[in-house]
């Protein structure tokens, strides 16, 4: 892995661990194949979608009220996602992100996983992906706010997080601007060892089922199908040590290593490097 387009390209499979796979992964692409045909009723007549009710409406909002209003979280997520082996038997493989965020500007993630492991610092300036195996960082002027720097992320090097719906400076917004429909399943306590709303929610491109708690608002789990991009692969979030408004140490969002480190190219992994004559 000497050759500098092979490092790149190594480097920036690196940090797509990050976003549980590959942001292409996440984030159904534009060529994806068409959605499956819409159900049929008995009458032959499109089966109906269910409404979008306004107790599933209220407890969402009432999530987005108490993360939008901390001024510091903390919180792991583990997430597993599902990739096909060559034989076509789905594998699933899993990462875990200790997250920090300070906003509007500020955010951590660490992430270990079943690959290399990846950290990402920002500081309302500076985006860093670094690969503490290899040593090498990747970094890239950020705008001044999270969630900018998260689809400035994506544009340049195809970093999703797919808790990105949670950190953000409106959850809700960002939620509820695609809904086609929302749903309460009911309630549960097996998840995140505490009671929980379970809550269904569906748009064009994504299919959610998020358990919140009763009592704190905190999101404990999200599972979600992407119908329209190819195989209909199932994503996993569980979500798990929350902390919000504590005090955070001010040299958290850099890491002297990453800064020192020696630098490539913050790009797509998908964009390969043309070879020299």
């Amino acid at each position: 892995m000497i050759p500098i387009s092979k490092i790149r390209l190594a480097v920036a499979l690196a940090l797509a661990m990050i976003t549980a796979g590959t942001a292409g992964a996440q984030q159904p692409p534009a060529t994806a194949s068409p959605a499956p045909a819409t159900p049929l009723a008995p009458t032959g007549q499109p089966a109906p979608q269910p409404a979008i009710e306004p107790a599933a409406l209220a407890i969402l909002k009432a999530m987005s009220e108490k993360l939008a209003t901390a001024k510091t979280i903390s919180f792991t997520a583990v997430s597993t996602y599902e990739s096909p082996a060559i034989n076509g038997q789905p594998l699933y493989y899993t990462t875990t992100s200790q997250v920090t965020v300070q906003r509007p500007d500020k955010l951590r993630v660490v992430t270990p996983g079943d690959g290399p492991p990846t950290e990402f610092y920002y500081d309302g300036k500076t985006m860093i992906a670094y690969d503490p195996a290899m040593k090498l960082a990747a970094m890239a002027d950020a705008p001044p706010t999270i969630d900018a720097m998260v689809k400035a992320a994506y544009d340049k090097a195809a970093i999703y997080f797919p808790f990105v719906d949670f950190i953000v400076a409106d959850p809700y917004k960002d939620i509820a601007e695609t809904l086609k429909s929302a749903f309460v399943v009911g309630r549960s306590d097996v998840i995140g060892g505490t009671l929980t709303d379970m809550v269904a929610v569906a748009s064009d491109t994504v299919q959610a089922e998020i358990w919140i708690g009763v009592a704190d608002k905190l999101p404990r789990m999200m599972r979600a199908v992407y119908p329209k991009e190819p195989g209909n692969k199932r994503y996993e979030i569980e979500f798990s040590n929350w902390r919000l408004n504590d005090r955070i140490n001010a040299g958290a969002f850099a890491l002297p290593l990453a800064l020192k480190a020696p630098r490539i190219e913050f790009k797509n992994p998908d964009m390969e490097t043309p070879q020299k004559p």
